[in-house]
């Protein structure tokens, strides 16, 4: 550990410099000698690292989905090319080419931390060896040997010996408690950091092997913090643990506001979601704008979730538009009552007519406005129109009822069935 940290000494000076411009301040509050002053500036280093590595953890939260949802396509490739290795690399390489991703892109937040954390160990190794490194002088170095957090000394580790530990005034129980407590809350921070990830931020419907990789590495890593962490000086374990915990807040914020295609938290974002918009009627933060907007592009493919945030819209009256807005649906108008009481009203569905017989459909043309029935022709006249007025004028036989000739076989406008002669 001693050689990687002297690797990164090149930026050794510059930690040095912003830990003694945070104890500084911190200093003149609670005491320049005190495990308060130097434990919060340790804090604040690792507070003002993870705030200038947020651009990198977005590109990590998209490379991440990136990877996600590839892994359909690279599980075929692997099960194509099982036996040629190197076809299924080159395969790969290309499905990366033509997605734009790159795998290394999840690994960017802690391969930038790394020089830090490395400079932080040289600096407090110089502190426990009595040396001055970077801008620590003489007087910052007695001052930082003499800081106490929780009773053990800044520079002592788990496994130092009683004579290394009474050099610095303190008591190999106060060092072994307080270094086994912060090394366990490292742990379970890291755990369920990886835990939370794995079971609420994962598209359950895939089943890949980049999900097992997870699992693995959710209990992987605890044991590597546990492992190492017993050869950590008690300021590596307060940098440690305080980035685990932004870590896994920084997470839980992403998670909660930004969730995963097809994951439990998408469904329980779109449940809220679903009660903010039905509520006020539209969509106000650009993050759910997007969100909304990635959904109405996906059509079909949309998962049961997004299914339900569509439909449940629809049933309020409302539709998502392809721009992620939301405005009052067509189908469903809203009406407002004198008071303000909105009245929601559906429109009138068109009622199909009923299907009349032929009997009735005869009676329904062949009566007038004043109850009479008349003589409906279906032929066409081949003379002027009032060629027979007696006939049209002729008074009918009461209970003889009235004949068209479409119903004595004759077809309008073909040609007639010519009649039969009469018997004398």
């Amino acid at each position: 550990m001693d050689t990687i940290a002297s690797f990164f000494s090149f930026i050794t000076t510059p930690v040095s410099w912003v830990i003694v411009q945070f104890h500084t301040v911190y200093g003149a509050i609670f005491g320049p000698d005190t495990g308060w002053a130097w434990g919060l500036s340790i804090v604040s280093l690792v507070i003002l690292i993870r705030i200038c590595l947020i651009p990198l953890f977005v590109k990590q939260i998209k490379a991440t989905r990136a990877m996600q949802t590839l892994q359909p396509e690279m599980k075929k490739i692997q099960e194509r090319y099982k036996n040629d290795k190197q076809r299924q690399s080159e395969e790969m390489m290309k499905l990366y080419k033509e997605s734009g991703t790159n795998p290394l892109s999840s690994c960017l937040p802690i391969l930038a931390q790394s020089p830090f954390f490395f400079a932080l160990y040289h600096v407090l190794n110089g502190i426990a060896s009595g040396k001055t490194i970077g801008v620590i002088n003489t007087s910052l170095l007695e001052s930082a040997r003499k800081a106490h957090i929780f009773g053990a000394p800044l520079a002592a580790k788990f496994k130092d010996s009683a004579d290394t530990i009474a050099a610095m005034h303190a008591s190999v129980t106060d060092v072994r408690v307080v270094t086994a407590i912060m090394i366990i809350l490292m742990s379970a921070s890291q755990f369920y950091t990886q835990r939370q990830l794995m079971t609420k931020n994962v598209d359950t419907t895939v089943k890949t092997p980049f999900m097992q990789q997870q699992k693995m590495l959710m209990y992987v890593f605890p044991i590597m913090f546990a492992v190492f962490g017993i050869n950590f000086p008690v300021g590596v374990l307060v940098y440690w643990l305080t980035t685990n915990v932004w870590t896994m807040g920084q997470q839980m914020y992403v998670i909660r506001n930004n969730p995963n295609p097809g994951s439990k938290a998408q469904a329980s974002y779109l449940e809220r979601l679903t009660k903010h918009v039905t509520h006020h009627g539209k969509v106000r933060r650009r993050s759910e704008r997007t969100i909304v907007k990635a959904i109405v592009a996906k059509g079909r493919d949309r998962n049961e979730a997004e299914r339900k945030f569509i439909n449940a819209l629809s049933k309020a009256g409302l539709a998502a538009q392809a721009d992620g807005s939301v405005v009052k649906s067509e189908a469903q108008a809203v009406a407002e009552t004198e008071d303000g009481t909105a009245v929601t009203t559906a429109p009138a569905r068109r009622q199909q007519p009923k299907r009349q017989s032929k009997a009735q459909r005869h009676q329904s043309g062949t009566k007038t406005s004043d109850g009479d029935t008349a003589t409906t022709s279906l032929e066409k006249s081949d003379g002027p129109q009032d060629a027979k007025p007696a006939a049209a004028k002729q008074p009918q036989k009461s209970g003889s009822g009235t004949r068209s000739k479409a119903q004595s076989g004759q077809s309008k406008g073909g040609p007639q069935r010519p009649k039969s002669p009469s018997k004398k």
